[in-house]
């Protein structure tokens, strides 16, 4: 049984492809001292509309460099998806003599034209590996399972790949005996980790006879990540004394140790639900990232996939009864609390000629004694479980507003304001996303007929050292209020680092 380690092409959906030189070095000459026979150093592809690393395109320069450096055979990766075998001697015929392997992410459903890739591959010499996805589907595609044969003669190896995470040690070896009926190709196994099976699936693959497991350093891979290389070396060298130098172990598993901390791969719950549900791990990746998708809404968007539902709940169309010319637009910033005093006053100088729309519940404690006031929530991802908390099922009397339907995440409100929740039909905004805090808020401006729009608690971010995920808020809600200025008279009123037309909430005040 071989090892095959594909840190640094399954890492890449982290790093976009890109990686240090320092964090290169360490893995490269941590291999040359470890019982790993090949790396999976990346993807080789024609030009795609992004950015993607050096790691995705693998240049020949990089090839070069990395077979000076590893004593490892080297393998990468093609995405049968974008290569057509015209593409072939192009993409891999100035790699023959630095690479050793080439695999094929392949969709069951392109079976055939994987086939025909297959060809174009082995006739440059090279060994062929065929990485079937979705394995926990197989059983129900049997146009697909009626030509596995077919890669006799093709592919050296063929990979059973967990996609979703969700496979059990008896799927496992039902599968792998599906597949040994079928073809004389050595079998391989690639685990994903959501379930926390990627370990014992591994090993359950190697028992029945597999040939070849994948594994990467920490884990790292997409989504809930991989079989990590540290924990199948530290269980080979104790079940049957494989030999292992832990000392160059230690010293990559911690440069990758490191990186995660700033990229966080691995598993957690809604990781875990998709993976037992077989649903697709992109989303779940992209949910994760951002700040205001809760788990519990992340779930509940899994769970309306698992049934087929658009979304769990469409609610009547936002249509208010009364028209409010100006607005106090509510974000969660800090500053609300610390001006409260000045805010309350300024509201009170319009009597009834204002209304509140809160983006976020997280300054709503402040308004509570606004009651005769019309005052507007936006319910955005955890926005409802937020609003509950703050009003602990106590008198409701404000209007909570939704995105159009179907909203991706689900939907979720709660009790107290069942019966007083919208949802708006459309967004007036040329903006790719329509759930976002700030977009819903200005939509809801516009049904209300608003002009002038009074921001607040929109403090941006002052310290210069912000993550990225704030940095892509900013960004993100410097854009929206870019696009409202053509739609509204803006005024922040308390500090902030958004580019706003301002004045101060005192200068407002007798």
């Amino acid at each position: 049984m071989k090892i095959l380690d594909c840190t640094l092409r399954d890492g890449g959906y982290y790093t976009n492809w890109d990686f240090s030189k320092e964090i290169t070095d360490s893995y490269f000459n941590a291999f040359n001292h470890l019982p790993v026979e090949y790396l999976e150093v990346g993807y080789r592809s024609i030009p795609l509309n992004e950015y993607l690393g050096a790691y995705f395109y693998c240049p020949i320069s990089l090839l070069e460099n990395v077979k000076q450096r590893s004593k490892s055979k080297l393998v990468i990766i093609l995405n049968e998806k974008d290569i057509k075998p015209k593409d072939v001697a192009n993409l891999l015929g100035p790699c023959v003599g630095l690479i050793d392997m080439v695999r094929m992410a392949i969709d069951p459903k392109n079976f055939e034209r994987a086939l025909l890739l297959a060809e174009e591959v082995k006739k440059l010499g090279f060994e062929t590996g065929f990485n079937v996805m979705y394995m926990s589907k197989w059983k129900y595609q049997p146009e697909f399972l009626n030509k596995i044969n077919e890669v006799d003669g093709l592919a050296d190896y063929f990979y059973m790949v967990d996609s979703y995470g969700g496979v059990y040690p008896s799927d496992v070896k039902e599968t792998f005996d599906l597949v040994r009926s079928k073809t004389n190709a050595k079998i391989g196994f690639h685990g994903h980790n959501n379930m926390e099976l990627a370990l014992i699936n591994s090993i359950t693959a190697m028992e029945c006879g597999a040939d070849m497991i994948d594994a990467t350093v920490t884990g790292m891979g997409r989504g809930a990540g991989n079989l990590k290389t540290e924990l199948l070396l530290t269980a080979l060298n104790a079940k049957y004394g494989l030999d292992v130098n832990f000392n160059a172990l230690t010293e990559v598993v911690d440069q990758f140790e490191n990186l995660q901390k700033d990229y966080g791969w691995g598993t957690n719950l809604p990781y875990m639900v998709s993976g037992a549900n077989s649903l697709p791990q992109k989303d779940v990746m992209e949910w994760v990232g951002k700040r205001y998708y809760s788990f519990n809404s992340i779930i509940r968007a899994l769970q309306n996939q698992k049934d087929g539902k658009k979304d769990n709940e469409e609610l009547e169309t936002f249509k208010p009864k009364v028209q409010h010319k100006n607005v106090l637009m509510i974000g969660g910033g800090s500053s609300v609390t610390l001006h409260k005093d000045a805010i309350n006053e300024f509201v009170k100088t319009f009597n009834d000629d204002l209304c509140l729309i809160h983006a976020s519940s997280k300054n709503a404690r402040v308004f509570d004694d606004l009651q005769n006031m019309d005052q507007f929530y936006c319910l955005v991802g955890s926005e409802g479980h937020r609003l509950e908390k703050v009003f602990n099922k106590g008198m409701f009397n404000g209007i909570c507003v939704l995105p159009p339907f179907p909203r991706k995440m689900g939907t979720y409100i709660p009790e107290a304001a069942i019966n007083k929740s919208y949802e708006l039909s459309k967004s007036d905004f040329d903006y790719p996303l329509n759930d976002t805090h700030t977009i819903l808020a200005m939509q809801t401006a516009i049904e209300l007929g608003a002009e002038n729009i009074y921001l607040i608690g929109y403090d941006g971010y002052p310290n210069e050292n912000i993550s990225t995920k704030e940095h892509e808020l900013f960004i993100e809600n410097q854009i929206i209020f870019n696009l409202a200025k053509e739609k509204f008279n803006m005024l922040n009123l308390v500090p902030s680092t958004y580019d706003l037309p301002s004045k101060s909430v005192y200068s407002f005040l007798k």
